[in-house]
């Protein structure tokens, strides 16, 4: 991305000056929360009611704000609609499946604040992630 005033030439004989915006900054957070709220990723309705959920959930569990921080947005589809709601947990790439209420409580105490993620729910991982869990439970 460009930021600045950037001279080049389009022709030999005519510069052109192209005026970028600043970057734009995020503040720190530790993790980010990508959650379905597809219709088709669960019962109708279910993702979007725990995406409304969501902060009330984080701000109960004092992750809402700081460099420890949660952020969270909603997604459309993943294209892994069987066994949704799905979410996905970054930067570690964690994805659970069949996120209820009550999966999203476990999810938020265990993972969230606490750094382990809940197995039982994990239907996939990136590879850095599974790299990670192997060395953990090596030792």
């Amino acid at each position: 991305m460009l930021t600045g005033a950037y001279t080049f030439s389009a022709t030999e004989s005519h510069p052109v000056t192209i005026d970028a915006p600043p970057k734009p900054s995020i503040s720190p957070y530790k993790h980010y929360v990508l959650l379905c709220t597809g219709p088709r990723c669960g019962e109708e309705g279910a993702g979007q009611a725990l995406y409304d959920s969501l902060w009330t959930k984080l701000r109960a569990a004092g992750i809402h704000e700081g460099p420890g921080r949660t952020k969270f947005n909603s997604v459309n589809c993943f294209g892994a609609c069987k066994g949704g709601p799905v979410m996905c947990v970054q930067p570690q790439g964690i994805w659970y499946y069949n996120v209820t209420p009550a999966n999203l409580d476990l999810i938020i105490a265990e993972h969230l604040v606490g750094d382990q993620a809940v197995q039982e729910l994990v239907f996939h991982q990136s590879p850095e992630a599974s790299d990670s869990a192997q060395r953990a439970s090596m030792g």
